[in-house]
């Protein structure tokens, strides 16, 4: 059997294991564990390249970007910026057709530009902005899809965990993702907006009859609560972007403001700040295990010659960079019906990029459209992790999973929109980014 043989049902032997319910990282470890052993011959061997792949891809300086950033947005959420966001976009929109969803729209976009990990956005938001909407006259099904389509942003929007996740798989610059990441972040923020507004003009019956503006607060409340935030993005992205902080150097600085935030605010317990440090632990830990998971299965892949043989295959194929792209961003979307966001990068990225580097693609343009067609996949039956989040923490029998996926629907349909302009003007995403 030859190593491209063994390669591909090593491959296909993963992806049974993934469907078969086994944990997306301990599937590509044992999948890439047994490959290397086929191909090599020996398990000596195997578990000393895998056990260098595990080094290598966590002793990298540039992985210190995770836990800060996990950090920074736990903080964030647990010292309640998620509800001065929430209060200072409505004050914004508040006389708009469907203030309340465009604000909620808004303050995603302010909290994902502190956060960066989506199922934050929809945990915080769901509490918030929800009751908030209902409350208000909007249709419950309008109210959740509200949440579960603009808690994406927290994604795209810089930082991201995503585009971090993307860097280091690909070698990246981090700090070029995420200037990548702005004009494509506001203008699905705006794309979602006018959606909204649309939907409350043309079909009120979805989006429910709401009440009248909510009060207007007072300027001296709306500079409390707009001053933390946009220090503290300021802070962050303004030091990446000024040259003055590396993206790692700027993920502590922004967790030790958002600590200094809380604590002025008088936000932060012990108990809340053990629960953010516990919370923090768990999701790095998890990143971790999938990063090593991952690089054990691209070194399974070089191994066995997959990815150029599906190089290979395209050329002859001759299905051009247009027909490749569609076939690509098909296959994440379905992938997104089935898996996490993670778990579809660790999967595809190191079996594409071979195949697109040679065809002359910009890796940090390919990224975007990569987490673009990942955050469809959120919003998307029977997986949806933005749509069970919602659920989970909005504990409402009257709300089912149905529903929301059904409020959703018009989002996702927007993202596509999005997607398919990107991936037709690169520039939206790299036009920021210097050199390119």
């Amino acid at each position: 059997m030859t190593p491209f043989e063994i390669g591909l049902i090593a491959l296909a032997a993963m992806f049974l294991s993934v469907l078969a319910g086994l944990f997306v990282p301990i599937a590509l470890m044992l999948c890439s564990f047994l490959g290397v052993w086929a191909i090599k011959g020996t398990p000596l061997l195997a578990s000393k390249l895998m056990a260098l792949a595990a080094n290598d891809a966590i002793s990298s300086y540039f992985f210190g970007v995770v836990p800060l950033f996990v950090l920074m947005g736990f903080i964030v959420a647990e010292a309640g910026l998620g509800r001065d966001a929430f209060d200072v976009a409505n004050a914004m929109f508040r006389r708009l057709r469907g203030g309340l969803g465009v604000g909620t729209v808004g303050a995603n976009a302010i909290f994902a530009a502190i956060t960066g990990i989506s199922i934050a956005s929809a945990a915080v938001f769901t509490k918030i902005a929800v009751p908030q909407m209902i409350r208000h006259g909007y249709a419950p099904r309008f109210a959740v899809g509200v949440v579960a389509g603009s808690s994406v942003l927290g994604m795209m929007i810089p930082p991201s965990l995503l585009l971090i996740l993307y860097g280091i798989l690909t070698e990246q610059s981090i700090g070029d993702l995420f200037i990548a990441g702005i004009g494509p972040g506001l203008l699905l923020a705006v794309f979602f907006a006018g959606g909204i507004i649309l939907m409350a003009i043309f079909t009120p019956g979805f989006v429910g009859r709401p009440e009248g503006a909510p009060a207007a607060l007072p300027p001296r409340a709306l500079l409390a609560k707009g001053l933390p935030i946009a220090t503290l993005i300021a802070l962050v992205l303004g030091g990446i972007y000024g040259g003055i902080f590396t993206p790692v150097e700027a993920g502590a600085v922004g967790s030790i403001g958002a600590l200094l935030i809380g604590l002025a605010l008088r936000r932060l317990t012990w108990a809340g700040l053990w629960r953010v440090l516990v919370e923090t632990g768990l999701v790095t830990a998890t990143v971790c295990f999938l990063i090593i998971a991952a690089q054990m299965y691209s070194r399974m892949l070089a191994l066995s010659g997959v990815p150029a043989g599906l190089g290979a295959w395209a050329a002859g194929a001759d299905l051009g960079f247009w027909g490749l792209m569609i076939l690509y961003v098909l296959i994440v979307i379905a992938l997104g019906m089935i898996l996490d966001s993670s778990s579809i990068m660790l999967i595809l990225v190191p079996l594409m990029l071979p195949v697109v580097v040679p065809m002359g693609v910009d890796l940090v343009w390919f990224g975007i459209v990569t987490v673009l067609a990942v955050e469809i996949g959120l919003l998307t039956p029977p997986f949806g992790i933005s749509v069970y989040v919602i659920k989970a923490t909005l504990d409402d029998p009257a709300i089912t999973l149905a529903d929301i996926f059904k409020g959703a629907a018009p989002f996702a349909l927007i993202m596509l929109a999005v997607l398919a302009l990107v991936i037709v003007f690169p520039m939206i995403a790299i036009g920021l980014v210097p050199g390119r």
